[in-house]
């Protein structure tokens, strides 16, 4: 595989994008965690001089509001240490980062018994237009439509067929459908954000959807994600899951993102970033993007190593 082709991803992210959804086979029906909270009331400002959080970035486990300004410091000091292709699991520009990175040794647990607790994926097969994001409700989405391609590689380069391969991300507008996301973006009533494939036989897969907005985070003030989506993608057993997502190319929030950032190899964060490929578009339709995942070897995807709830 040539790494001028494909981009390959990062951890998951910790903030509400890492709450995957799971899928039971079909279309979502604007249930569950991902629909919208009818209960849910109009934003209301602040007292008049009065700088506080949105509703949706408030959270007990950030003590203090620190600034962009004092992040990039963080950031920049931090690129000065040694790194490497994986994140930082202890990446303290990433405030939660430091509260969630795991501190005890690893154990080593029997891979069989790991897979009598193994998720069950839906009550039927993978349908083919699963994989197509913009035709979930009556309503076509707003926003631009993408294709998003690759394939899914062990570490040799060989292609792994008939593989799941989920995403989930937010709308057009930033927005995902989930009952935590609060800040005051419109959701689309035809756009869900889920979807699922199986690879084939030379490990392509392939989504059409729509490219996602960046959005607002817990992390800091004035804290914004780039443009994202999840991928979640399994290997030949459920013990080789991976956690992950996809980057566009050109997002000027790089450079601000602590969760990007915490990969502190410039080289591999390049990796994180798919390609725009002219080739995947379509006249008047889509445009199209080439990202491919790699699950073992030197050049796997680096893996998510943070709690991803």
């Amino acid at each position: 595989m040539g790494e001028q082709q494909a981009g390959r991803a990062r951890a998951d992210d910790g903030d509400l994008g890492t709450h995957a959804p799971t899928f039971r086979g079909g279309r979502p029906r604007g249930k569950g965690p991902f629909a919208p909270d009818p209960s849910r009331g109009t934003p209301r400002g602040p007292a008049p001089g009065r700088r506080v959080w949105p509703a949706a970035c408030r959270t007990a486990s950030v003590p203090e509001v620190n600034t962009q300004a004092e992040i990039d410091q963080e950031i920049e000091a931090a690129a000065q240490q040694p790194g490497g292709p994986q994140p930082r699991i202890d990446y303290a520009p990433y405030r939660s980062s430091v509260l969630r990175h795991p501190k005890q040794p690893l154990h080593l647990v029997d891979p069989e018994s790991v897979e009598l607790w193994a998720p069950a994926f839906g009550h039927r097969d993978v349908a083919d237009d699963e994989a197509d994001l913009t035709i979930q409700h009556a309503g076509t989405p707003l926003g631009e439509r993408i294709v998003v391609t690759g394939r899914v590689l062990d570490g040799d380069g060989r292609p792994v067929a008939g593989q799941l391969v989920e995403v989930w991300q937010a709308n057009a507008a930033g927005r995902y459908r989930h009952q935590r996301d609060q800040h005051p973006a419109p959701h689309d009533p035809n756009f869900t954000g889920v979807g699922r494939c199986l690879t084939g036989p030379d490990g392509t897969y392939r989504f059409q959807t729509i490219k996602p907005g960046p959005y607002p985070w817990r992390n800091h003030l004035n804290a914004w994600r780039p443009a994202h989506i999840h991928f979640s993608v399994f290997g030949t057993e459920f013990t080789q899951r991976l956690v992950t997502q996809m980057y566009f190319p050109g997002d000027p929030l790089f450079r601000y993102d602590p969760i990007y950032q915490s990969i502190t190899d410039p080289k591999a964060r390049e990796l994180l970033v798919a390609q725009y490929d002219h080739d995947l578009t379509t006249p008047e339709w889509n445009t199209g993007y080439r990202w491919d995942v790699v699950l073992t070897g030197t050049h796997r995807t680096p893996l998510d190593t943070g709690d991803p709830s």
